[in-house]
Protein backbone atom coordinates (compact mmCIF):
# COMPACT_ATOMS: atom_id res chain seq x y z
CA UNK A 1 0.00 0.00 0.00
CA UNK A 2 2.80 2.44 0.91
CA UNK A 3 4.58 1.59 -2.33
CA UNK A 4 1.40 2.39 -4.30
CA UNK A 5 1.01 5.75 -2.53
CA UNK A 6 4.67 6.63 -3.15
CA UNK A 7 4.37 5.67 -6.84
CA UNK A 8 1.19 7.74 -7.13
CA UNK A 9 2.92 10.75 -5.56
CA UNK A 10 5.91 10.35 -7.88
CA UNK A 11 3.63 10.15 -10.91
CA UNK A 12 1.65 13.17 -9.71
CA UNK A 13 4.80 15.21 -9.09
CA UNK A 14 6.18 14.26 -12.50
CA UNK A 15 2.88 15.19 -14.16
CA UNK A 16 2.83 18.56 -12.36
CA UNK A 17 6.41 19.29 -13.49
CA UNK A 18 5.52 18.47 -17.11
CA UNK A 19 2.39 20.66 -16.90
CA UNK A 20 4.41 23.55 -15.43
CA UNK A 21 6.93 23.20 -18.28
CA UNK A 22 4.10 23.12 -20.83
CA UNK A 23 2.45 26.13 -19.19
CA UNK A 24 5.68 28.11 -19.36
CA UNK A 25 6.21 27.15 -23.00
CA UNK A 26 2.62 27.99 -23.97
CA UNK A 27 2.81 31.32 -22.15
CA UNK A 28 6.01 32.31 -23.95
CA UNK A 29 4.55 31.31 -27.34
CA UNK A 30 1.31 33.16 -26.62
CA UNK A 31 3.03 36.33 -25.46
CA UNK A 32 5.12 36.25 -28.64
CA UNK A 33 1.83 36.57 -30.54
CA UNK A 34 -0.09 38.87 -28.17
CA UNK A 35 2.57 41.55 -27.72
CA UNK A 36 2.91 42.35 -31.46
CA UNK A 37 -0.91 42.36 -31.71
CA UNK A 38 -1.10 44.95 -28.90
CA UNK A 39 1.70 47.04 -30.42
CA UNK A 40 0.04 47.01 -33.84
CA UNK A 41 -3.28 48.01 -32.30
CA UNK A 42 -1.64 50.79 -30.28
CA UNK A 43 0.15 52.11 -33.37
CA UNK A 44 -3.10 52.11 -35.39
CA UNK A 45 -4.81 53.99 -32.57
CA UNK A 46 -2.05 56.60 -32.35
CA UNK A 47 -2.06 57.08 -36.12
CA UNK A 48 -5.84 57.55 -36.17
CA UNK A 49 -5.62 60.14 -33.38
CA UNK A 50 -2.80 61.97 -35.16
CA UNK A 51 -4.75 62.02 -38.45
CA UNK A 52 -8.26 62.76 -37.23
CA UNK A 53 -8.37 63.24 -33.47
CA UNK A 54 -9.70 60.98 -30.77
CA UNK A 55 -13.04 60.46 -32.49
CA UNK A 56 -11.29 58.69 -35.37
CA UNK A 57 -9.79 56.22 -32.88
CA UNK A 58 -13.28 54.82 -32.37
CA UNK A 59 -13.00 53.33 -35.86
CA UNK A 60 -9.78 51.57 -34.87
CA UNK A 61 -11.45 49.86 -31.94
CA UNK A 62 -14.61 49.10 -33.89
CA UNK A 63 -13.12 47.94 -37.20
CA UNK A 64 -9.38 47.41 -37.04
CA UNK A 65 -9.06 45.71 -33.63
CA UNK A 66 -11.53 42.90 -34.48
CA UNK A 67 -9.90 42.53 -37.91
CA UNK A 68 -6.42 42.22 -36.35
CA UNK A 69 -7.68 39.75 -33.74
CA UNK A 70 -9.38 37.75 -36.50
CA UNK A 71 -6.19 37.72 -38.57
CA UNK A 72 -4.13 36.48 -35.61
CA UNK A 73 -6.80 33.88 -34.81
CA UNK A 74 -6.79 32.54 -38.37
CA UNK A 75 -2.98 32.48 -38.53
CA UNK A 76 -2.57 30.61 -35.23
CA UNK A 77 -5.75 28.56 -34.93
CA UNK A 78 -6.34 30.17 -31.52
CA UNK A 79 -9.23 32.39 -30.44
CA UNK A 80 -7.77 35.85 -29.81
CA UNK A 81 -10.06 38.58 -28.52
CA UNK A 82 -10.39 41.58 -26.24
CA UNK A 83 -12.85 41.28 -23.35
CA UNK A 84 -14.00 43.48 -20.48
CA UNK A 85 -16.32 43.52 -17.50
CA UNK A 86 -17.71 46.79 -18.91
CA UNK A 87 -18.16 46.05 -22.60
CA UNK A 88 -18.43 48.52 -25.39
CA UNK A 89 -19.40 45.93 -28.02
CA UNK A 90 -21.34 43.05 -26.43
CA UNK A 91 -21.01 40.95 -29.60
CA UNK A 92 -17.21 40.88 -29.39
CA UNK A 93 -16.19 41.84 -25.87
CA UNK A 94 -18.35 39.83 -23.47
CA UNK A 95 -16.16 37.56 -21.35
CA UNK A 96 -16.94 33.88 -20.79
CA UNK A 97 -16.89 32.46 -17.24
CA UNK A 98 -13.11 31.83 -17.22
CA UNK A 99 -12.43 35.34 -18.54
CA UNK A 100 -14.82 36.91 -16.01
CA UNK A 101 -13.00 35.22 -13.15
CA UNK A 102 -9.62 36.36 -14.47
CA UNK A 103 -10.85 39.95 -14.89
CA UNK A 104 -12.32 39.92 -11.37
CA UNK A 105 -8.99 38.60 -10.03
CA UNK A 106 -7.19 41.43 -11.87
CA UNK A 107 -9.58 43.95 -10.28
CA UNK A 108 -8.98 42.49 -6.80
CA UNK A 109 -5.20 42.70 -7.29
CA UNK A 110 -5.52 46.30 -8.49
CA UNK A 111 -7.62 47.15 -5.40
CA UNK A 112 -4.78 45.81 -3.22
CA UNK A 113 -2.40 48.30 -4.83
CA UNK A 114 -0.68 46.18 -7.49
CA UNK A 115 0.08 47.84 -10.84
CA UNK A 116 -1.99 46.39 -13.69
CA UNK A 117 0.81 46.58 -16.29
CA UNK A 118 2.06 43.07 -15.55
CA UNK A 119 -1.23 41.30 -14.88
CA UNK A 120 -1.19 37.99 -16.74
CA UNK A 121 -2.99 34.75 -15.97
CA UNK A 122 -2.70 31.45 -17.77
CA UNK A 123 -3.65 27.84 -17.19
CA UNK A 124 -4.52 24.62 -18.91
CA UNK A 125 -8.21 23.84 -18.56
CA UNK A 126 -10.41 20.89 -19.40
CA UNK A 127 -13.74 21.94 -20.93
CA UNK A 128 -16.57 19.94 -22.53
CA UNK A 129 -15.11 20.78 -25.97
CA UNK A 130 -11.61 19.56 -24.98
CA UNK A 131 -8.38 20.70 -23.40
CA UNK A 132 -7.31 24.33 -23.82
CA UNK A 133 -4.54 26.67 -22.84
CA UNK A 134 -6.17 29.88 -21.56
CA UNK A 135 -4.27 33.18 -21.33
CA UNK A 136 -5.20 36.73 -20.44
CA UNK A 137 -3.16 39.93 -20.25
CA UNK A 138 -4.70 43.00 -18.64
CA UNK A 139 -5.03 46.22 -20.65
CA UNK A 140 -4.63 49.11 -18.20
CA UNK A 141 -6.13 52.43 -19.24
CA UNK A 142 -3.49 54.85 -20.54
CA UNK A 143 -3.72 58.66 -20.40
CA UNK A 144 -4.76 58.96 -24.06
CA UNK A 145 -7.62 56.50 -23.53
CA UNK A 146 -9.64 58.77 -21.22
CA UNK A 147 -10.92 60.68 -24.26
CA UNK A 148 -13.05 57.61 -25.10
CA UNK A 149 -13.18 55.66 -21.81
CA UNK A 150 -12.85 58.31 -19.10
CA UNK A 151 -15.44 60.00 -16.95
CA UNK A 152 -18.29 62.02 -18.43
CA UNK A 153 -16.33 65.21 -17.75
CA UNK A 154 -13.31 63.89 -19.67
CA UNK A 155 -15.23 62.80 -22.76
CA UNK A 156 -16.07 65.58 -25.24
CA UNK A 157 -19.61 66.12 -26.50
CA UNK A 158 -18.47 65.09 -29.99
CA UNK A 159 -17.04 61.83 -28.65
CA UNK A 160 -20.19 61.16 -26.62
CA UNK A 161 -22.27 61.56 -29.79
CA UNK A 162 -19.93 59.29 -31.76
CA UNK A 163 -20.01 56.61 -29.04
CA UNK A 164 -23.80 56.80 -28.81
CA UNK A 165 -24.05 56.26 -32.58
CA UNK A 166 -21.43 53.52 -32.83
CA UNK A 167 -22.12 51.78 -29.50
CA UNK A 168 -25.67 52.41 -28.28
CA UNK A 169 -25.22 49.94 -25.37
CA UNK A 170 -21.79 51.23 -24.32
CA UNK A 171 -20.70 50.44 -20.75
CA UNK A 172 -16.98 51.16 -21.26
CA UNK A 173 -16.69 54.62 -19.71
CA UNK A 174 -15.97 56.00 -16.26
CA UNK A 175 -12.40 54.72 -16.12
CA UNK A 176 -9.36 56.53 -14.79
CA UNK A 177 -5.73 56.06 -15.79
CA UNK A 178 -4.29 52.79 -14.48
CA UNK A 179 -7.60 51.00 -14.11
CA UNK A 180 -8.16 47.82 -16.07
CA UNK A 181 -10.06 48.57 -19.27
CA UNK A 182 -10.15 44.89 -20.18
CA UNK A 183 -7.78 42.21 -21.36
CA UNK A 184 -6.48 40.37 -24.37
CA UNK A 185 -7.72 36.80 -24.14
CA UNK A 186 -6.38 33.73 -25.91
CA UNK A 187 -8.02 30.32 -26.01
CA UNK A 188 -5.72 27.78 -27.57
CA UNK A 189 -6.79 24.19 -28.26
CA UNK A 190 -4.38 21.50 -27.10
Amino acid sequence: MKKLIVLSLIAMTSSMAVQAEDLSKYQAETQAVVMPFLKQLGAANQQAIANGGHESAVGVCKEIAPQLAGDVSRQTGWKVSRVSLKVRNPMLGTPDAWEQKALQDFEARLAKGEKADGFVVSEIVEEPAGKFYRFMKAIPLQQGCVACHGTSEQISDGMKAKLKTEYPNDKATGYSVGQIRGAVSVKRPL
